[in-house]
């Protein structure tokens, strides 16, 4: 016996079809929304760390310029401590030098050697004054010559004058002051005392 479907089965598979379309379409779209999701709270976790990271960065940044600044005072202040060190440190070196040069000089003038002026400019000292001849001028700058903190005695002018109705020779001469430290090294021997020096 011959069996007819009168039913309209091509409809209902076509009913089927688009039901499981749309099934399917909305496990898609459902999936697509869940990833995107989960896909932008990762994102989102990761631009926190990092906006994090960089707020941390600038505060340290802001805290190593402070840091920096305060370096840079302080070699500042540093700086002019030590300015004011040297300074006070030459300002000391001269004022026991002047003391040394008078000393040495009271120790290596001869006697029948009369000192006028004595005038400083830098390490030069310019000598005027009258001596009883001229061979005590050659004794003074064999001295100054072994000096240890003068060398270099430079005689500029000698001359006869009368003082006192006595001929006497007037002498002016330019002698430098030795550095310090050679000066220095030297100062602790024992000076030839002035009767050593001294000619009759």
């Amino acid at each position: 016996m011959i069996r007819i479907n009168l039913l309209p089965h091509r409809e209902e598979k076509r009913r089927m079809r688009r039901q499981q379309f749309y099934a399917l379409s909305g496990l898609i779209a459902l999936l697509a929304g869940v990833t995107w999701v989960f896909g932008y709270s990762v994102i989102d976790r990761y631009i926190k760390a990092q906006e994090e990271q960089n707020i941390f960065l600038k505060k340290e940044i802001v805290s190593l310029d402070k840091e920096i600044d305060e370096i840079k005072h302080l070699k500042e202040q540093t700086d002019s401590l030590l300015s004011r060190k040297r300074i006070i440190e030459s300002l000391q070196a001269d004022r026991t030098e002047t003391v040394h040069l008078f000393n040495e000089l009271a120790r290596q003038v001869p006697e029948g050697v009369y000192l006028k002026t004595l005038k400083q400019t830098g390490q030069k000292i310019s000598l005027t004054g009258y001596a009883q001849s001229n061979s005590r001028i050659s004794t003074l700058m064999r001295n100054l010559e072994g000096s240890p903190l003068l060398e270099r005695p430079d005689l500029i002018e000698i001359k006869a004058v009368t003082v006192n109705n006595r001929r006497i020779s007037e002498f002016s001469m330019n002698v430098l002051i030795a550095r310090q430290n050679k000066a220095d090294a030297a100062m602790p021997k024992a000076s030839p005392t002035p009767g050593k020096n001294r000619q009759p």
